[in-house]
C-alpha cells in the first residue's frame, strides 16, 4: 500500500520521479523502487516523504485516509479562505 500511496500522491501533485528524488535528496531509481515495490523506505525516509508530499506517516501507510494541505506562509485570513472553501467544497 506505500507504494501505492507514494505513486498516487505523487501524481497528484503533477510530479515526476526525478522530480520527488531531487527534493529527498535520492536517486530517481529509489522512488521506482518505492513506487514498484521493491524496496522499502527507511523510517527516516518515510517521514521526508510525507514532509515532502504534505501528508502523514499514516497515512502514507494506509493507516488514516486524512490529507493536509501546506498552508505554511500564508496569512490567517488566506488560511481562513482556504477552509471556507474546504467547507463549501464538501456541501
Amino acid at each position: 500500500m506505500l507504494n501505492e500511496r507514494i505513486r498516487e500522491i505523487r501524481l497528484a501533485k503533477k510530479m515526476s520521479q526525478v522530480e520527488l528524488a531531487r527534493l529527498l535528496n535520492v536517486t530517481k531509481q529509489s522512488v521506482s523502487n518505492w513506487e514498484n515495490d521493491n524496496i522499502q523506505p527507511s523510517i527516516e525516509m518515510l517521514s521526508k516523504i510525507a514532509d515532502v508530499l504534505c501528508v502523514t506517516t499514516d497515512y502514507l501507510l494506509a493507516r488514516d485516509g486524512k490529507k493536509f494541505i501546506e498552508v505554511t506562509g500564508l496569512t490567517d485570513e488566506e488560511i481562513q479562505h482556504i477552509q471556507q472553501i474546504i467547507i463549501d467544497i464538501k456541501k
